[in-house]
């Protein structure tokens, strides 16, 4: 990969798309604060950013660590757990899973199939980027930020080789 970097969107834009992300939350979960389950790691920064924004109380933050690139610019399609919940953490409560790209689908499949056997009342999705394209397993997000064409991004917590986050 070489180190011509193009942005797609400038730090206004995540900005503006990260509040009106919030904003939807704050509106929907008034009454029932959810828990915030980030999928490590390149959710982090999107994360930290959302939940900076929020007005309402969450009932807590959560972190799953699933990979499916390895080293590549493509999905394996092979998805590997890293780092899971506890069940007590989620048990009862909403869930929103925050994701910084949803390509294949295949992470967020698994990271759904999971959190539901964990018992919480709802799970919903929020993904920064969508890349439709992409996708091999359909996936429906609530909370979206933008839609992208299918090309690599690099950024805002989203890396090659753990570089460029």
């Amino acid at each position: 990969m070489h180190h011509n970097l193009i942005p797609l969107f400038s730090a206004d834009t995540i900005a503006t798309r990260v509040k009106a992300l919030a904003q939807r939350i704050d509106r929907d979960y008034a009454q029932d604060p959810p828990v915030l389950v980030g999928i490590l790691k390149g959710a982090f920064v999107f994360l930290a950013d959302l939940v900076r924004c929020l007005d309402i109380p969450i009932a807590g933050i959560e972190f799953l660590s699933l990979s499916s690139y390895g080293s590549g610019t493509e999905s394996s399609g092979q998805v590997t757990m890293h780092l899971g919940v506890s069940a007590a953490a989620v048990q009862g409560k909403p869930v929103i899973i925050v994701e910084d790209i949803i390509d294949t689908g295949l992470t967020t499949q698994m990271a759904i199939a999971y959190l539901q056997s964990l018992y919480p009342t709802s799970i919903a999705l929020c993904a920064l980027l969508d890349k439709p394209d992409r996708r091999q397993v359909p996936v429906t997000i609530d909370y979206l930020g933008m839609t992208i064409p299918d090309r690599f991004v690099v950024g805002y917590g989203i890396d090659f080789n753990q570089q460029y986050r």
